[in-house]
């Protein structure tokens, strides 16, 4: 009988040596490496350890970097970083050549993308730093009224896996046509309809591999228009087409729900649940999965005129005149009031994450915390940011580092501490050499980078600052 042969022992990632491991974490995001150092002792001191964020800082900075506490000081300058608290970012500007303000912007990737009037422009970041120039996207016919940006993945366009990192672009117009742009060419063009389409979906509708999305029309009805389909042109894509009343969709969000529901006509934990608001102050939930006629599953109104809404699971925040109202979709009535801020609000952000909720009102803009909110009869701001502002604060930025605010009328950009309402930098997004500048007609925000749009004589002017390379902190 032959010897047998003796049982080898599985190897452990802690069998591994420090070398070994530092090079397997240099693929892991910043999430994944804190998840694996959640994990155990042995791999918390591993995930933790100079050697593995050395080589993460010495990428991104490889000017100065720490001997010992490399860890530390790596979260604490993308920290300073993200909360733009430098006063040497890298600043460029071009013109935006045509008599059209600049009325919607995106910030891609290595992409500045944005409309004015009826034409798509797009700027690469990179080339902005070598003094590069702007692309125009020919195809709209009318003035564009809204832009989204959705993952390459979701659509029939996806080749490879090396491809599931890109975004397409969707844009939309008055003269009722979509169109799907990628790498800077128009792939696919929906509908071509008469009705004006004022807005699309923030996110796409559906699971598995057939991805809907949504529009709203000037005539008051919903479109929904499949991405999977294949050709240049083609009418098939359009899946159903509903209508509310006769006033225009002016929002709409896609709604998700992780706690159980009062009514069963909603669906749940299934992106298919569309949430839209007209110019009449109407809100309606509709069940895009259904295939009857009557698709609305909930309908309620806000008593004031609209201006904003944000959508969060099943909790709908309304910002209607001077007060933002909390609304359950479960049960389609008010819960709360998160804010009042009188005389007007102008502009609306939320991030639930930490129960906040911020809105843009005269020359100032107010942070709220939710949960106050609810044990006030009348709920009061957590701080007020005063800056440079002397006129409405339309525009908003929040995320867990920084608010960033703007206004139309204003030339000046300012950004604050989410955690703290202290403001660190502002700027001017105008051109210093010229009398005649308008103020801020739209800003985009991603990560360390910002830039804003404003009006200059009569062409419209882009602002880039770019924080992640700076060195000088406040």
């Amino acid at each position: 009988m032959a010897d047998e042969q003796p049982a080898t022992m599985a190897t452990r990632i802690t069998d591994l040596d420090h070398d070994s491991f530092a090079h397997c974490a240099s693929f892991l995001s910043l999430r994944d490496l804190s998840n694996l150092a959640m994990s155990s002792k042995s791999l918390k001191s591993f995930a933790y350890s100079d050697s593995i964020w050395l080589d993460r800082f010495r990428e991104l900075w490889p000017e100065n970097f720490p001997l010992s506490g490399v860890r530390k000081a790596y979260l604490n300058r993308r920290t300073a970083l993200h909360k733009f608290k430098y006063y040497d970012p890298f600043v460029s500007s071009l013109f935006a050549e045509g008599y059209y303000t600049v009325d919607n912007i995106l910030l891609d990737k290595n992409d500045i993308i944005f409309s004015q009037g009826p034409a798509i422009k797009m700027a690469k970041i990179d080339s902005i730093m070598s003094g590069g120039s702007l692309v125009t996207m020919p195809g709209h016919n009318s003035r564009v009224t809204c832009l989204r940006l959705f993952p390459l993945s979701e659509t029939s366009l996806a080749q490879s896996e090396a491809q599931t990192e890109e975004n397409v672009l969707l844009t939309s117009n008055c003269d009722g046509s979509i169109r799907l742009w990628w790498k800077g060419a128009c792939r696919r063009v929906f509908g071509g309809r008469h009705a004006a389409v004022h807005t699309m979906s923030d996110k796409l509708l559906g699971n598995g591999d057939v991805k809907v999305l949504a529009s709203g029309e000037h005539d008051g009805s919903i479109c929904l228009w499949s991405l999977s389909s294949s050709g240049r042109r083609y009418r098939q894509a359009l899946k159903a087409k509903f209508c509310g009343d006769q006033k225009p969709v002016k929002w709409m969000s896609v709604a998700g729900y992780n706690r159980r529901l009062i009514f069963p006509t909603i669906s749940r934990n299934k992106p298919s649940n569309l949430v839209t608001m007209s110019g009449d102050s109407k809100v309606r939930v509709w069940d895009t999965t259904k295939l009857s006629a009557n698709r609305c599953v909930g309908l309620t109104s806000v008593r004031r005129k609209p201006v904003d809404m944000k959508c969060h699971e099943n909790l709908l925040y309304v910002a209607a005149d001077s007060s933002v109202v909390v609304l359950d979709l479960r049960i389609m009535q008010k819960v709360s009031t998160a804010a009042i801020c009188k005389p007007n609000i102008y502009s609306l952000t939320i991030m639930p994450s930490k129960s906040l909720v911020c809105t843009g009102g005269l020359n100032k803009a107010m942070l709220w915390d939710i949960r106050k909110g609810q044990e006030r009869w009348k709920p009061e701001p957590v701080t007020e940011l005063y800056g440079r502002h002397q006129t409405p604060v339309t525009h908003l930025h929040m995320d867990p580092y920084k608010i960033i605010t703007g206004g139309f009328e204003s030339n000046i950009v300012e950004a604050w501490e989410t955690d703290t309402g202290k403001k660190t930098i502002s700027f001017f997004c105008s051109h210093p050499e010229y009398r005649f500048n308008r103020g801020c007609s739209a800003m985009a925000v991603n990560a360390c980078r910002i830039v804003a749009a404003c009006h200059v004589g009569v062409r419209g002017f882009i602002h880039f600052t770019d924080f992640s390379s700076a060195t000088r902190q406040l």
